[in-house]
C-alpha cells in the first residue's frame, strides 16, 4: 500500500495543475447538478415491515385521505373568556376558513364539530388532515400552516402543532464557531498561516463536493433530514484531521531538508497509509448501519461514508497538489530553505509535552490504568437509565411553534393528545368490520392508560374503519410504548376469519422505530467490536494491541453514553447545553454515535500505536518505543482531536434536538478517547505489556496479508529510491 500511495504522491505533486483541474471540474459538476436535480430531504421515520407501517401503507390504498399526515392546530380564547364567547367563536371560524387555504389541506375540523374542547371551555383543537405524507408536503404547504401562527389576535391565540410544523434542521452561523477554533489550533499547530489555511481549504473543498452529491442523490432516493448535517459534521472533521496529519508528516520532512518533491510522495505513503487505514475504518462503520435493516438509518450512513471517502480522496490527491503549489511556504520562515534551523522541529519536538507525559504516563503505569478504568466506568453509570424513543413535541426548541401547540394540548387534554394512537380494523365486509369495532371500543376500557377512544372515519365500502385511542401518557414516554405492546396482545385474537386490526400513527410508528433500534443494537455493537479486532490485528500484527483497542472503545462508548444520558435525559447541567425539556434519547443515536466514534477511535489508534511499532521494530525497548511514539505524535494528535471536538461542539448550537444531542455525543466522545483512552491509557497498557504487546503466532503471520501502513518498504538507503518504484517524470 505503501508503494502505491507513494506513486500516487509524486504524480499529484508533479501534475498539480492537472489534479487541482479535476478536483474543480467534478466541484462544479457536482454543484449544478445538486441545484438543478437535487431534491428535498425526508423528515419522517419509518421501516418497512413492522405493523405500524403494513397498516399505514394498507389505509393508502383503503382510506387514501386518513393515510396523509395529520395535525392540530391548538385555539386559546383570551383570560376571562371561553371558546363559546361569540366573538372568539367568530375569530376561530376565521381560522378554520384560513387554515383549509393551506395547500395540501382535505379537511380541517372545528373543535365545536370535533368535540375537541377542554372541560373548561379555553382551549380547543382545529383536526388538520393533508393529502399527503409529512415528508412529501411542499416547502409551501409547510410555511404556510406554520404561518397560521399570524392570525394570533386579542380575541384568540392561534398555535399550529403536530409534526408538520418545523423542517429539516438549519446550519446556521453559530457553526462557524468551531470552524473558527479549528482554524486557529491549525495556525498555533503550524506557525503559518500558509498552511493552516491550505488545510482548510482542501478539508472544505471536500466537505463541498461530500454535499453536493449528497444533495444529487436526493433527487434519486430519500434521504433524511439529518443526513447532510451529519455528513457536513464528519466530513469537516476528518477532512481537517486527514490534511493535518499528511501535511504535518511533510512539514517535518522538510524541515529535515528532504526535497519537497520526495517529501510529498512520502509523506503521502506513511502518513497518507495511516490516513486511508483510518478513513476505511470510518467508512465501513458508518456503512455498516445498513445491517440494521432501517432505510432512514441506512441512508444517514451512507451519507456520511461517502463524505468521508471524499475527504480521504482529497488528503491524498488534492492535498499533494496543493503542497507542489506552496513548496516551502508551508514552513515558518525561520525553517524554510534547509538552512541552519533544518533539524529545530524536530529536536524541539524531542523536549516537548507529549514526551514528558508519555515517561509520566509509562512511570506510573499501574495506578493510571486503574484510575481510568475506575472513571470511566464511573461516567458510565447513567447507561442503565438510558431511555430511546423517537422525538416528539416536547423536546422541540421551547419557543418553536411545535414545542407551544404540544404544552398548551397537554396542558388541556393530557399528554396522550399529542399522540393519538389509530387502530385499524379491515374485514371482507362492513358488518364484519362494524361488529369489530364494538369490540375493540370495548378492549380500551379495561386499559387504565387509554382516557378516550371513538370511532374515526371508514372507507366507501365500509370494510376499513379507523379507531382514535387517545393515551393518558405522552407519544415518548415509556407508559405509551408498553400501552401499545400491551393493546396490540389483547387486539391478537381479533384477526382471523379474514380480519386485521393493527395499530398505527405517529407515536405507534415511533414506538416500532424504537423497539427495532434498540433490538439491533447489541448485533450492531459485536459487528463494530469484531470489525475493530480484525482491521487492528491486520494493521499491527499483534493479538493483544486489537483486544486494548477495543477494550478501550468500549470505555470510551460507555462514559460517552453516560454522560449524554446524564445531561439530555436526566438533566445534569442541561441549562448549559441549551436543553430546555430533558427527556429519552433519540433512537438511533446509540447507533449513529458507535459507528463514528469507532471509525474516530481507529484514527487516534492507528496514528499513534503506530508510530510505537515503527519504533520498536526498529530495535527500541517496548517502553522506549512508547515514549517515542507518544512523543511524536502527541502534537499532532492533540490538534486533531480540539480540531475534530470544535468542529462538532458548533453543532452543539443547532436547535434541533437530534443534531444537538449527536454534536455534544461526539464532542464528549472524541476529548474522551483521544486524550484519556489512546493518550493515557494506551501507552499505560503498551507498557505494562512490554514485549508481549507485538506477539504474533507464526501461523497467522502466514496466513496474514501484510498491509504496511508505516511505510516499511520505503525505509531505504537514503542515496537510492525505494525498491519497485520509478519516477513518473
Amino acid at each position: 500500500m505503501a508503494n502505491l500511495l507513494y506513486r500516487l504522491g509524486r504524480f499529484s505533486y508533479q501534475r498539480r495543475r492537472l489534479v487541482a483541474a479535476i478536483w474543480t471540474f467534478l466541484l462544479v459538476l457536482l454543484g449544478v447538478g445538486a441545484l438543478t436535480l437535487g431534491g428535498q430531504t425526508s423528515n419522517t421515520f419509518s421501516i418497512p415491515g413492522t405493523e405500524s407501517q403494513r397498516a399505514l401503507d394498507a389505509l393508502a390504498k383503503d382510506l387514501p385521505a386518513a393515510s396523509g399526515a395529520s395535525a392540530s392546530v391548538v385555539v386559546k380564547a383570551p383570560a376571562g373568556k371561553t371558546l363559546m364567547d361569540p366573538v372568539v367563536k367568530a375569530a376561530v371560524g376565521v381560522a378554520v376558513g384560513k387554515v383549509a387555504e393551506v395547500p395540501d389541506v382535505t379537511g380541517a375540523v372545528d373543535p365545536y364539530t370535533a368535540r375537541a374542547i377542554s372541560p373548561d371551555g379555553t382551549t380547543g383543537l382545529i383536526q388538520v388532515q393533508f393529502g399527503q405524507a409529512a415528508d412529501q408536503l411542499s416547502e409551501d404547504t409547510t410555511t404556510a400552516y406554520d404561518g397560521l401562527s399570524s392570525l394570533s389576535s386579542g380575541d384568540l391565540r392561534v398555535v399550529p402543532g403536530g409534526a408538520v410544523v418545523g423542517g429539516p434542521p438549519e446550519i446556521r452561523s453559530t457553526e462557524i464557531i468551531g470552524v473558527a477554533i479549528a482554524a486557529v489550533v491549525l495556525v498555533v499547530t503550524f506557525g503559518s498561516l500558509v498552511a493552516a489555511g491550505m488545510t482548510l481549504l482542501t478539508a472544505l473543498i471536500g466537505v463541498l463536493a461530500g454535499m453536493a452529491g449528497l444533495f444529487l442523490v436526493t433527487a434519486f432516493t430519500e434521504v433524511s433530514s439529518t443526513a447532510p448535517i451529519l455528513a457536513l459534521m464528519l466530513g469537516l472533521a476528518v477532512g481537517i484531521d486527514y490534511a493535518l496529519f499528511l501535511s504535518s508528516r511533510h512539514r517535518t520532512q522538510l524541515a529535515e531538508g528532504m526535497d519537497p518533491e520526495e517529501s510529498v510522495a512520502r509523506a503521502t505513503a506513511t502518513a497518507g497509509s495511516a490516513v486511508l487505514f483510518a478513513g476505511a475504518t470510518v467508512v465501513i462503520a458508518l456503512a455498516g448501519l445498513s445491517l440494521v435493516g432501517v432505510p432512514f438509518l441506512t441512508a444517514m450512513g451512507l451519507a456520511a461514508a461517502a463524505t468521508v471517502l471524499t475527504a480521504v480522496l482529497v488528503a491524498l490527491t488534492l492535498l499533494p497538489a496543493m503542497l507542489g503549489f506552496l513548496g516551502q511556504r508551508v514552513l515558518p520562515r525561520k525553517l524554510r530553505n534547509h538552512g541552519a534551523h533544518a533539524a529545530v522541529e524536530p529536536a524541539a519536538a524531542k523536549e516537548g509535552f507529549g514526551f514528558r507525559w508519555a515517561r509520566l504516563v509509562t512511570r506510573f503505569r499501574i495506578p493510571i490504568v486503574a484510575l481510568g478504568i475506575l472513571g470511566l466506568g464511573a461516567l458510565a453509570l447513567p447507561v442503565q437509565d438510558m431511555r430511546l424513543a423517537m422525538p416528539d413535541g416536547a423536546t422541540a426548541p421551547e419557543n418553536s411553534n411545535q414545542r407551544i401547540a404540544y404544552d398548551l394540548s397537554a396542558a388541556a387534554f393530557g399528554p396522550g393528545s399529542n399522540g393519538p394512537l389509530v387502530v385499524v380494523v379491515k374485514t371482507p365486509s362492513a358488518q364484519q368490520s362494524e361488529a369489530l369495532v364494538g369490540q375493540v371500543l370495548g378492549l380500551t376500557k379495561n386499559f387504565k392508560d387509554i382516557v378516550a377512544a371513538q370511532p374515526g372515519p371508514a372507507s366507501q365500502d365500509g370494510a376499513t374503519r379507523l379507531i382514535s385511542v387517545i393515551p393518558a401518557s405522552g407519544p415518548a414516554s415509556e407508559q405509551t410504548a408498553d400501552l401499545v405492546g400491551d393493546l396490540r396482545d389483547s387486539l391478537k385474537p381479533l384477526s382471523q376469519n379474514g380480519a386485521d386490526v393493527s395499530i398505527t400513527g405517529n407515536t405507534a410508528i415511533g414506538v416500532d422505530v424504537s423497539q427495532k433500534l434498540t433490538d439491533a443494537l447489541p448485533t450492531y455493537l459485536l459487528v463494530v467490536i469484531g470489525l475493530s479486532f480484525l482491521l487492528l490485528l491486520l494493521a499491527f500484527r499483534s493479538i493483544l494491541v486489537p483486544l486494548k483497542a477495543t477494550l478501550g472503545f468500549l470505555l470510551t462508548i460507555g462514559a460517552t453514553f453516560g454522560i449524554t444520558v446524564g445531561v439530555f435525559q436526566l438533566g445534569w447541567g442541561a441549562a448549559l447545553f441549551g436543553v430546555d425539556s430533558p427527556g429519552p434519547l433519540v433512537s438511533f443515536l446509540p447507533i449513529i454515535m458507535m459507528g463514528i466514534l469507532f471509525g474516530l477511535a481507529m484514527d487516534y489508534e492507528v496514528f499513534i500505536v503506530s508510530r510505537v511499532r515503527e519504533e520498536f521494530v526498529h530495535g527500541k525497548h517496548a517502553t522506549e518505543a512508547t515514549i517515542a511514539g507518544v512523543g511524536h505524535g502527541a502534537r499532532v494528535v492533540t490538534a486533531a482531536a480540539l480540531i475534530m471536538a470544535a468542529v462538532f461542539a458548533g453543532f452543539i448550537l443547532v436547535h434541533d434536538p437530534i443534531i444537538k444531542t449527536i454534536g455534544f455525543g461526539l464532542t464528549i466522545g472524541v476529548l474522551i478517547d483521544a486524550f484519556v483512552v489512546r493518550m493515557t491509557i494506551v501507552p499505560a497498557v503498551l507498557s505494562l505489556l512490554g514485549d508481549r504487546a507485538w506477539w504474533f503466532p507464526k501461523w497467522l503471520d502466514k496466513i496474514t496479508p501484510k498491509v504496511d501502513i508505516e511505510g516499511e518498504s520505503l525505509r531505504v538507503d537514503e542515496a537510492n529510491k525505494p525498491k519497485g518504484l520509478v519516477s513518473v517524470d
